[in-house]
């Protein structure tokens, strides 16, 4: 019965450390930024910088991958970043589409390169 009162604790603490926490920030933002213009300059600036922090850091994990993935040969990850953009853009700028479709690429290349 004490393992899974510690489980209790444990999920507890994950709850309000990793839920709660952050959502009161969301809740926070959205309440601010309800009225902000979609198309100010501001925003422009932010969505702009968000996507080069995006670039930095897939091409950092392209160039020198962490973990388990530094066992994926380049040509398979450039391959796999290519084919995600590649069905990124044909399906519409759909993210999913594309990071299932790079996933699947390292995947089978893993399995087939060894």
């Amino acid at each position: 019965m004490s393992g899974l009162l510690g489980d209790t604790h444990a999920i507890a603490l994950l709850l309000f450390a990793g839920f709660l926490s952050n959502e009161v920030w969301r809740v926070l933002g959205l309440v601010i930024g309800g009225g902000i213009d979609e198309g100010s300059e501001f925003l422009i600036w932010v969505r702009a910088v968000a996507a080069a922090i995006l670039a930095g850091v897939i091409a950092q994990i392209l160039i020198s991958p962490p973990g388990a993935l530094a066992t994926v040969p380049d040509i398979v990850r450039y391959g796999a970043a290519a084919v995600g953009f590649g069905v990124y853009l044909a399906t519409r700028k759909s993210v999913f589409a594309g990071v299932v479709a790079g996933e699947i690429v390292v995947l089978a290349g893993k399995w087939w390169m060894g």
